[in-house]
C-alpha cells in the first residue's frame, strides 16, 4: 500500500466549518505541517473535502526517511535516533523503520511517543501559487510524485 504525504498550505480564515474538521482529522492543524497517511479511499475522501487547502502526493522511501530522520519528533520535543528506534522496536536502525513504513510493514504508530505531524520549514524559494490548482502551476491538490521535491526543499 502506498504512502501519502499530505502538507497543509493555506490557513483557515473564511474556511467552512467542514473542511476546517477534516484537516483537523488528518492532524494539519498549522501551515507547512506534514502527515504521512495510507492512501486508501476514507483518507482520499478527505483530501479532496479539503483540496482547497492541501497538496499530497505518494512520498518515496528515501524522502520518507529523511523526513523521519530530520523532522520526525518525540513527545517533549526530542529528536529520533537509531538508539531509540532501536529500543523500541524490532527495527535496528531509523533506515530500517522508514523502510517498513514504506512498505506497509509497519505503522509509524508502532514507535510510542512519536507525534504524527512532521513540522516543516516553509518551502525555499516561497509557494508558487497558494490559491490555484497544481496543474494550473499552483500549489495545491494531488501533485504525484511531485510532492517529493517539495518536501525535500522544506526539511
Amino acid at each position: 500500500m502506498a504512502k501519502l504525504a499530505v502538507v497543509r498550505v493555506r490557513g483557515s480564515v473564511n474556511v467552512r466549518r467542514d473542511v476546517i474538521e477534516t484537516m483537523r482529522m488528518l492532524g494539519l492543524t498549522r501551515v507547512n505541517h506534514c502527515v504521512v497517511i495510507d492512501d486508501v479511499p476514507t483518507y482520499r475522501g478527505m483530501l479532496q473535502k479539503a483540496k482547497d487547502m492541501l497538496t499530497w502526493g505518494e512520498v518515496e522511501q528515501k524522502v520518507l526517511e529523511q523526513l523521519i530522520r530530520k523532522r520526525g519528533r518525540l513527545a517533549g520535543d526530542k529528536r529520533l535516533t537509531d538508539e531509540f528506534v532501536k529500543s523500541q522496536t524490532s527495527f535496528q536502525s531509523l533506515s530500517e523503520f522508514a523502510t517498513a513504513v514504506h512498505a506497509g510493514e509497519a505503522e509509524l504508530k508502532a514507535l510510542p511517543g512519536l507525534k504524527k505531524v512532521f513540522r516543516l520549514h516553509p518551502p525555499r524559494k516561497g509557494y508558487k501559487a497558494t490559491k490555484r490548482p497544481f496543474k494550473d502551476f499552483g500549489d495545491l491538490g494531488y501533485r504525484g510524485e511531485r510532492i517529493n521535491e517539495l518536501i525535500l526543499g522544506m526539511i
